[in-house]
């Protein structure tokens, strides 16, 4: 019998509870789930920054805290070093980030703000998107969801780049690495999509110095992270016309505050998060067969490297 405590948002355990009971009996492990199990018997955590879990000594034999959340900045300062941590990646959140992902880059590629907003009576039917295959789009970060979204993109006919830290290889997206790979795809980029973690070495990726690389009317689309972008760069590349466009959903600062220049920037769409969440039904399942494959023997899925930050 497994121990299992639900320590994420306390408001969200009624919807858990079943789904997770359900996706345990599904998966044949016999398991005890509750909010406020005795520490010293919990084998396993579902886990979010939200649950405000602090006294993790008293877990003496948790085996790994499995986070709702797949980024991890939050969730790393709480939980003990020596404890495994497991990021959320399942298909129901990589799915919503592949169709926020292709929605706004087919807006931004087709143009299709100018109609939706009105072409003031002028009959332009001279003024046509090139085809997919014609327009580069620019990954940056080719983890799990950059993945998703690269495929989906490419086979929809972009001219799919990704770029990563480190050196990555994809059957059908070409791949960048480094500093010098940076500077090379985001010179051809005319849609990027940041999709990177929020470490120390990905702050402001998109910088003045950046932003300059790519080609004039580029757009950035971030579902990412906040600070992977420096805003006061960004506006200022906006007020030029070098970059024509910004849809943003994620800020420094969340909510993002009314008074904040984006706002009110006809060239920056504001989306509040939304993105990709959580969903409830495909995560519980994500989080019991991580258990169970790690109950028989397999190496703990989605393990956070804590040297890399995610």
């Amino acid at each position: 019998m497994l121990n299992v405590q639900f320590a994420a948002n306390p408001d969200h355990w009624p919807i858990y509870q079943p789904l997770l009971t359900d996706a345990f009996q599904t998966a044949g492990l016999a398991a005890t789930l509750g909010t406020t199990l005795d520490p010293s018997v919990v084998d396993y955590m579902v886990f979010s920054p939200r649950g405000q879990i602090e006294e993790f000594e008293r877990y003496t034999k948790l085996k790994a805290v499995l986070s709702l959340w797949a980024g991890v900045e939050q969730a790393l300062p709480l939980v003990p070093k020596h404890i495994p941590l497991s990021r959320m990646v399942d298909f129901g959140l990589t799915q919503g980030m592949v169709e926020w992902v292709t929605g706004h880059v087919l807006r931004h590629h087709l143009g299709l703000d100018a109609h939706i907003h009105g072409l003031g009576g002028v009959w332009a039917e001279d003024v046509h998107p090139p085809l997919a295959q014609d327009r580069h789009v620019g990954i940056l970060g080719m983890g799990a969801l950059g993945q998703a979204c690269g495929e989906a993109l490419n086979a929809l006919g972009f001219a799919v780049m990704g770029w990563s830290r480190t050196a990555k290889s994809h059957p059908t997206i070409s791949c960048h690495h480094g500093s010098a790979g940076l500077d090379e795809m985001l010179a051809r980029t005319e849609i990027a999509v940041l999709l990177l973690p929020d470490t120390q070495a990905t702050q402001n990726t998109l910088n003045a110095r950046t932003l300059a690389l790519m080609p004039k009317g580029a757009v950035i689309i971030n579902p990412g992270r906040g600070p992977l972008i420096d805003d006061d760069a960004l506006l200022a590349a906006l007020d030029t016309g070098h970059i024509a466009h910004a849809t943003l959903d994620v800020f420094r600062q969340e909510p993002l505050p009314p008074e904040h220049p984006f706002w009110h920037y006809p060239s920056v769409t504001v989306t509040p998060h939304v993105a990709s969440v959580t969903r409830p039904k495909t995560a519980a399942q994500t989080v019991v067969e991580t258990i169970r494959l790690h109950e028989a023997g397999a190496p703990l899925r989605f393990k956070v490297d804590r040297s890399a930050g995610y």
